[in-house]
Order: C-alpha cells, then structure tokens, then sequence
C-alpha cells in the first residue's frame, strides 16, 4: 500500500548548515521566516536549501544582519552551498524567505525599517 505524501502550498521550507556543501548540523524553518543574524544560528550558518512549491517564492540574503547591507534576491528552489562571498564578495550575514514574491521596494523597506511584514515569523 501506498503512502499518500502532501507537500503544503502554503509554507515554505529553509534548512541551514552549519557547514559548507548542506553538511554538519542542520536546523529547519518553516514558514515565512526572517532570520536576523546567521552567527546566532548553528554557531553561523554555511550552506542552505530553500524549498517552494510556489513560483512566488522568495529568499533573500543580506550581507548584514538584521537585514542590513547589500542583498541579492532569489526566486523558487534554491541551493546555495556556500554562502561565504556571496554577494560581491561579502558573506550572507541574514535573510529572509517566504512563499510570497517580495519585489526590491518591499525588501528596501524592510531594509530601512529593519521591520518584517506582519505575518512574519522573527528568528
């Protein structure tokens, strides 16, 4: 007999790594999540899968925590197995993922604000 597998629209999934190429320990988040500062989470994190059954889905990673500095924007599925230099040379230092599509002037105003839209969940 078959198992009836459901795959939930509705969330998405965010495993970090505490090492390079999805190795070491790993924690997993789901949800709309903004995770404010990578050092705090695994003793840093290294590597990560983002996964998404919605074309909508957004991650992106900050080259500061509390979603400061630079940022690079990535849709649907997504692995990066190396978050060391990501972004022009820089590390990813926190970031946000979600199943919505957030366009640059809402993920400038978080920047500003340092704020997630409601409905958010604050790691």
């Amino acid at each position: 007999m078959k198992k009836t597998v459901h795959v939930s629209q509705t969330y998405p999934r965010l495993t970090v790594y505490a090492e390079e190429a999805y190795r070491g320990r790993s924690r997993v988040y789901r949800g709309n999540t903004g995770l404010r500062n990578l050092d705090y989470i695994l003793g840093g994190v290294e590597s990560l899968r983002f996964f998404s059954t919605s074309s909508n889905a957004t991650l992106v990673v900050f080259t500061r925590p509390n979603f400061q500095g630079g940022f690079r924007v990535f849709r649907g599925n997504t692995n990066l197995r190396d978050l060391d230099d990501l972004i022009r040379g820089n590390d990813v230092e926190s970031l946000i993922s979600t199943n919505q599509r957030l366009t640059l002037e809402e993920i400038r105003e978080i920047r500003r604000n340092r704020t997630l839209p409601s409905g958010y969940d604050l790691v």
